[in-house]
Parts: structure tokens; sequence; C-alpha cells
């Protein structure tokens, strides 16, 4: 994405499954307004997603990107284009989705952020990684051109930063990240460098700080943090415990330390991006990579 001058480095932290339930669309807002967040992913088949999208038209735009949290395992909009993961797994590999299908899909879901916000959506990614699946990128990055010839959103990456070992987060990256990447090259789709916030959704608060601090510590400028909070319960949500464990890290005081120690500010990546190239969300082409402050 090339090199920028900053004051300081900075780092876009994204809240996902907004929509989901009023706990998950609470602790964004809460985290949103408190400046330890900077951008929301939204779930738009999701029971919730209409009475929770009133609530993000309030927040400024140029503090927090608001995109699709692309679905296919949970609440798509069509029940047919739902899997469950591993499903969903074998089958975009195999190459055994149906192209019309899923691209109905991605539509659908496009037509329902766009008719509760009235703008676009300031990135794309995917509830489970399921926006860099074969067929399922093709598709999405086909229907981003059509929509959105003028301007483009940027894409969640999910290259693991250098350092960074564990199985889970090699596997997600391994399902889809470089091909996704070539695409976004080709086609002058922005994105984050790197990407962290991955773990087995089974830490304590002591544990998931230090998860954090880890992550922190990886981090350069232009990556992203994924999260997962909650402020309230769901009996539905198999997530619950790591999701309030999630926010009541993040909502604290020993976040914001964690931040100061490692030298990072929180920002939209849209901001990032553009202060490094003007030209990121327009037509010419934007290879991902380490932005440098």
């Amino acid at each position: 994405m090339g090199t920028v001058s900053v004051p300081n480095p900075s780092i876009a932290i994204c809240v996902d499954d907004f929509g989901l339930h009023r706990g998950i669309d609470d602790a964004a807002l809460q985290l949103a307004a408190m400046g330890r967040i900077s951008a929301i992913s939204c779930n738009v088949g999701a029971p919730q997603w209409r009475p929770a999208a009133r609530r993000l038209r309030e927040l400024p735009r140029d503090r927090v990107d608001v995109g699709l949290h692309l679905d296919f395992t949970e609440c798509p909009v069509d029940p047919g284009a739902r899997w469950p993961l591993n499903v969903l797994i074998a089958r975009s590999g195999a190459r055994r989705l149906d192209r019309t299908l899923i691209r109905r899909e991605i539509q659908a879901q496009f037509d329902l952020f766009e008719s509760a916000l009235g703008r676009r959506p300031a990135h794309v990614d995917g509830h489970q990684h399921v926006h860099q699946f074969p067929i399922i990128r093709d598709e999405l990055v086909s229907v981003l051109l059509e929509r959105y010839p003028d301007r483009r959103p940027w894409l969640r990456s999910t290259r693991r930063p250098k350092g960074l070992g564990g199985f889970k987060p090699w596997l997600i990256e391994r399902l889809g990240c470089a091909a996704l990447a070539d695409a976004a090259r080709r086609h002058g789709f922005p994105q984050n460098a790197a990407f962290v916030g991955v773990y087995g959704f089974d830490a304590d608060a002591t544990q998931y700080l230090a998860h954090l601090g880890r992550w922190l510590g990886l981090a350069h400028h232009g990556d992203l943090l994924m999260c997962h909070p909650a402020a309230s319960a769901s009996a539905a949500d198999p997530l619950l415990p790591a999701r309030r464990t999630e926010f009541q890290v993040l909502s604290g005081p020993a976040f914001d330390d964690l931040l100061g120690l490692a030298g990072m500010h929180v920002a939209p990546l849209s901001r990032i991006i553009r202060s490094a190239n003007p030209q990121a969300f327009g037509r010419a082409s934007t290879a991902p990579g380490r932005l440098t402050p």
C-alpha cells in the first residue's frame, strides 16, 4: 500500500457480528464512543439488523468504518444459501457451489446494507472468513466491480503478521488469503496489511488481555485487529462468555494502557489507507503490504 509518514502508527480494530443480537450492538457502539474500535462489520441477514442499523446512522463516518460481514453460515438472506462451516469449506474448495445462488445472495446482502444505511459499505469481510473462500471470493469481487466501479471498499486480509504462530491463524490464512490478495491487487481493492485477533474463544480476562498484548506487540501501522465483544446476554449465543470477556477487557483501562505501551493509535483503516495513497479507493491498483510510519 506504499509508505506514509504519520505522527504515530495506527491500527484498525473491528467488531464483527453487528446485528446478531442487542448485546453485540451495544458493545460495538459503546466501544466506538470510547474510541476503542474503528470499524464495525454487519450481519445484514440477522434478525436484529433493522433496529441495529438505525443506531449506526449516528456514528461519525470519519471515525468508524461500517461494512458488510458477508454471511453464508449463520444468517444469510436465503436459507438455501446457508451451510455449516465445514461443509462450506469442502464444497467451495471442490468448486461445488452454485455460482448463481452465491452471486444472488451476495447481491441481496449488499441490497439490505444499502437500503438500511443509505450508503455503500466502507469495507467487506466474511462471517467465519467466508469472503475469501473459492467461488465466493470470485463472485464477491465481480459484484463489487459491478456495483461500485468508481470507489473501492477495503477487503479484509487474513494474512498473519510475521512472528504469529498457532494452527488456527495459519488455517484461516490458508483458506484463501493469497488468492483474495491477488484479486485485490489486480482490481484495485485496498486491504489491511496484516490480521490479528484469532484465538479459541476460551480465554478469561487475564488471558485475553495477554493475547491483546501479544497481538499489539506484533502489529504494525495498517494492520487490523478483529474482536467479538458483547455487553449483555443472549441465550442463543454460544460465544457469549468470550464476548463478555472481550467487552470487559476492551472497555477497561488496561487495554488503553496496552495501546500506549505498543505506541499504537486506533484509526479507521479507510483513513490509514487514504493517507498512504489518496487513490486507494479509486480505480488504481493497490497492492496490500506493510505501511511504515
